[in-house]
């Protein structure tokens, strides 16, 4: 009997001993990096919810077509993430001391801020417009010579601005937002608005009250947004192919429909790639 147990004891410690090397040789797996590690990497996304449609604020939550498409690309590049509302110059601020990793607000590509940071592969064309009330007579960027431009400070929309009537003119009227922008232009304090298209022509189709237009000039350059990331961002490359791989797979389109009704022009977007 004593033999007899000794022996179910061994057994049962052998077993034991496997079932255990086994767990630990488990646990390397979860830990050892890899999509398992990188799955829980959770990234601070900033950006200013004043954008609509592209990024706004519903209640408590940030929606609009940007929020869908970094849903989306971070969903594919396997990282959790927080967005957070901090407004349009603060979002600059996070990005070069590298509190955020993702900046996502309608943010144009240019050389000026490649300067100081990163940006993803392009994700949305856009084109400066302008605002202006049903009666105006302005037609085009060169009928605001002499007249009060409102914009968002720091835009490319300044910058149009400041092509047409140069640069620190008193007449143009810089807000934190388009939306103060646009009040501007209802209280008669400024002939028009120059913003980005999305923008403006969303505005006109929500308020037909205000009895606005958009007026679009040809010769205001095509714009592309980016995610901006900070100086030397090692999760350049993961958003890259996931922004591509969203496009290529028809996630994109059916976003971009769902929004602006019409289809995008994937071949110009991917021309920048």
């Amino acid at each position: 009997m004593k033999k007899k147990t000794l022996k179910a004891t061994l057994f049962s410690l052998v077993i034991g001993l496997l079932m255990l090397v086994s767990a630990c040789g488990a646990t390397e797996k979860a830990t050892s990096g890899g999509t398992d590690s990188k799955e829980k990497q959770k990234l601070r996304v900033v950006t200013d919810a004043a954008y609509a449609p592209m990024e706004s604020m519903d209640g408590d939550k940030i929606v609009g077509f940007d929020v869908d498409v970094l849903d989306a690309v971070l969903k594919e590049a396997g990282y959790d993430y927080e967005l957070v509302h901090v407004g349009w110059d603060p979002l600059f601020v996070e990005l070069k001391s590298k509190r955020a990793d993702i900046g996502i607000s309608s943010i144009t590509i240019d050389e000026d801020r490649k300067q100081t940071y990163d940006f993803s592969v392009p994700y949305f064309e856009s084109i400066n417009k302008i605002l202006v009330p049903e009666d105006s007579g302005i037609q085009s960027g060169a009928d605001l010579k002499g007249k009060t431009i409102a914009v968002q400070n720091g835009t490319t929309g300044q910058a149009v601005a400041e092509g047409i009537l140069g640069k620190n003119n008193k007449d143009i009227k810089k807000f934190e937002n388009n939306v103060l922008a646009i009040m501007e232009l209802l209280k008669g304090g400024a002939d028009a608005v120059v913003a980005d298209n999305a923008v403006v022509e969303e505005y006109v189709k929500n308020n037909p009250n205000k009895k606005l237009k958009v007026v679009t000039d040809s010769s205001f350059p095509s714009e592309f947004y980016g995610m901006m990331l900070p100086k030397g961002s090692k999760i350049k490359e993961d958003i890259d192919k996931a922004i591509k791989k969203v496009v290529e797979n028809g996630t994109y389109a059916n976003m971009y429909k769902k929004v602006f009704g019409s289809e995008p022009d994937l071949k110009e977007l991917e021309k920048q790639y």
